[in-house]
């Protein structure tokens, strides 16, 4: 024991002592530089802001300055194709070298829905409907029907649209209503040969009224008197229309 301690005492230990510390420290640091250049510690790099660029852009962005990327996609309404809206970490961070970004983009096409029915509902009903189905309403038409504000036909493109059919989300679908005021003209029925009562049916069936009523000759029975004419005439080539409640003049004669 004597020996070991008076070796310890020796500069020989002392010498080999000092030479095992720096060894130690020399490796410790070489260590940590080589990992501190391995994982670039301390190194930082601005994250560029990417809202509102196109896809094509914003990887060409992320590229050049050496981040990776995953891109996913959502469908917005009157959002532009292709325009990233969200990106993390956000624009204007600082990450480390070869750091993933996740962005955000609106989805180049949209996707398609299954048109639903909405004919024969109401104007209210229909676009709450096209709302829901993430539709856009278009242009509406009204034409005579005594159906107000009711769905009678759908357009889309020019083309009528039938339920069920695909079509992309947001697309503007048109609409034809009725005004619930009918036609405004209607065709002259044509009541000759038929009698007074039979004649007021066909007239008053036609949205048009009774105007005035001869009877021409000597009448023996004016149950069996039938129409000899009319005024206006039903011409069947020229198919006239006059305007609803007009007064059509009776002629009659046995």
């Amino acid at each position: 024991m004597s020996k070991l301690f008076q070796y310890l005492g020796t500069k020989t230990f002392r010498r080999h002592l000092i030479i095992a510390i720096i060894s130690i420290i020399v490796f410790v640091s070489l260590i940590f530089f080589v990992l501190r250049n391995y994982t670039h510690h301390g190194e930082k790099i601005k994250v560029p802001d990417l809202k509102s660029k196109s896809i094509t852009e914003a990887i060409s962005l992320l590229e050049q300055q050496g981040f990776r990327y995953q891109v996913d996609s959502v469908y917005q309404a009157n959002a532009e194709p292709g325009v990233i809206i969200d990106q993390d970490p956000v624009g204007g961070s600082f990450v480390k070298d070869n750091r993933t970004i996740y962005l955000t983009m609106i989805t180049l096409s949209p996707p398609v829905v299954s048109f639903p029915e909405i004919r024969e509902m109401t104007f209210l009903e229909a676009r709450a409907i096209l709302g829901n189905y993430e539709l856009r309403l278009g242009d509406t038409t009204y034409v005579a029907d005594i159906a107000r504000d009711v769905v009678l036909d759908v357009r889309y493109g020019g083309e009528e649209l039938k339920a069920g059919q695909e079509i992309p989300k947001g697309s503007r679908i048109n609409l034809i209503l009725g005004n619930g005021m009918g036609d405004s003209e209607v065709l002259v029925p044509n009541v000759v040969g038929l009698t007074l009562s039979e004649a007021r049916f066909s007239i008053l069936g036609s949205s048009l009224t009774v105007g005035t009523v001869n009877y021409m000759g000597y009448i023996t029975d004016s149950l069996t008197a039938r129409v000899v004419s009319q005024t206006p005439p039903a011409d069947s080539l020229q198919m006239e229309k006059v305007s609803v409640g007009t007064a059509i003049n009776l002629a009659l004669s046995n």
